[in-house]
């Protein structure tokens, strides 16, 4: 079977070349324009971004500028500040080195106002011992030791600590120490010179009695009358010789008129004790008291009561005399001296 062949389209009629080309111009037109409106919208874009990026370089060279000026400012500031370290450490330099002159000087005040305190307490300490002695009391000393005590606690100084622990033990003993009655032995010494007149030589004679009359009394009977006689007369004959033990031959050599020097002498040694003692020479008063002690044991009756009335009394001055001495502050001194020397 044969086939036909096939059939040719018919061909298509072009459209009118007028109707066309109106429309690629009105494309074209279209496109010029989106293209005209965005070369424009780019322009005005670029524009806005030359102003901004002008104003931003005319910002960014005012800031540099500012920069510039606050830089210069901060140079001229950190010399400024440079300058015034530099003046502030030499002022603190200067300020160090019056500091430790100031330092130095406190402590040589410090250190002369201790020593003047030391040189005070010493003499007002030596004065109070010289008082005490002139009026042999212990109240001055004692007084004057509780004072320098307390201007020492008020000081605090630790360097003076021992110089306080000396005053302490000082005050103690003193108030321990017991000292005799001073009134009490004068009057005992003035006792004892008022007994030296009376009182009886080693080689003295005993004393006659007297002697009644042996005439006859009118109420008297005769054998009354002779016992009295023949008494009177054993008594006269008995007094004739004495027999008397005496141990020192210069004591029964003495005549009457050295009897009564030596009496004067022993008196003389009580009154010049009692001197000693109201001047507080106790150690001359002592040695008066010793030799009067004994030219009584040697030149004065023993046996006599008087004269044993004398030596008590002696003895018991002479010991009275042992606890009159006021007691020193040798302790307070060694440690005043001590501090004295800075050590």
């Amino acid at each position: 079977m044969t086939t036909a062949p096939p059939e040719t389209p018919a061909p298509v009629a072009a459209p009118p070349a007028p109707r066309n080309a109106q429309r690629w111009l009105l494309v074209a037109g279209l496109v010029a324009s989106v293209a005209l409106l965005s070369s424009t919208l780019l322009w005005q874009k670029l524009s806005s971004i030359q102003e901004q990026l002008a104003r931003q370089s005319a910002d960014s060279l005012g800031q540099a500028s500012e920069a510039r000026a606050t830089a210069r400012q901060a140079q001229d500031v950190a010399m400024e500040t440079a300058a015034k370290l530099a003046v502030t450490e030499v002022k603190l330099s200067e300020v160090a080195l019056q500091r430790s002159q100031i330092e130095g000087l406190i402590q040589s005040l410090s250190r002369s106002r201790d020593e003047n305190l030391v040189i005070d307490i010493e003499s007002s300490i030596r004065l109070a011992q010289q008082q005490a002695q002139l009026t042999g009391s212990v109240a001055p000393l004692l007084a004057a030791l509780k004072s320098a005590e307390a201007r020492i606690a008020k000081t605090a100084q630790p360097r003076l600590s021992p110089l306080q622990r000396a005053m302490t033990h000082d005050i103690a003993r003193i108030q321990a120490t017991t000292l005799s009655d001073t009134p009490a032995i004068l009057l005992q010494l003035d006792e004892l010179a008022l007994l030296a007149d009376e009182l009886p030589a080693a080689n003295a004679v005993g004393l006659k009695k007297t002697a009644e009359p042996l005439s006859r009394k009118s109420q008297e009977s005769v054998s009354v009358w002779w016992m009295r006689t023949l008494t009177t007369v054993q008594e006269e004959l008995k007094s004739l010789v004495r027999l008397s033990k005496i141990g020192d031959p210069e004591s029964a050599l003495l005549s009457p008129d050295q009897t009564f020097f030596l009496r004067e002498n022993f008196k003389l040694r009580i009154l010049n004790a009692r001197l000693g003692l109201l001047s507080r020479q106790t150690d001359a008063a002592r040695a008066d008291l010793a030799t009067a002690s004994v030219t009584l044991g040697r030149y004065f009756d023993p046996s006599s009561k008087k004269t044993q009335t004398a030596a008590n009394l002696l003895s018991q001055v002479q010991n009275k005399m042992r606890t009159l001495d006021i007691p020193r502050t040798d302790e307070t001194l060694a440690a005043l001296a001590t501090a004295a020397a800075g050590r």
